[in-house]
């Protein structure tokens, strides 16, 4: 699915450069180009980043702990 139609960026394209290590909306633009024009996709730009980024919920708990 096209994420920025100004660029023609696809939500893979974009996924792609995260995996690459872009970190923020900035990086992703200098990557591919979403979100360097207009502006309108940066939201969706950002959603996928964090979707890509590890949660706090993969963190590993101890289950050792003082209730035990």
């Amino acid at each position: 699915m096209y994420v920025c139609l100004c660029a023609g960026v696809t939500n893979q394209t974009v996924a792609d450069a995260v995996v690459a290590g872009a970190t923020t909306s900035k990086q992703v633009a200098d990557a591919c180009g979403a979100g360097s024009e207009c502006g309108r996709c940066r939201r969706t730009v950002r959603a996928i980043i964090d979707a890509r980024r590890p949660s706090a919920a993969a963190t590993p708990v101890s289950d050792a702990g003082p209730n035990r």
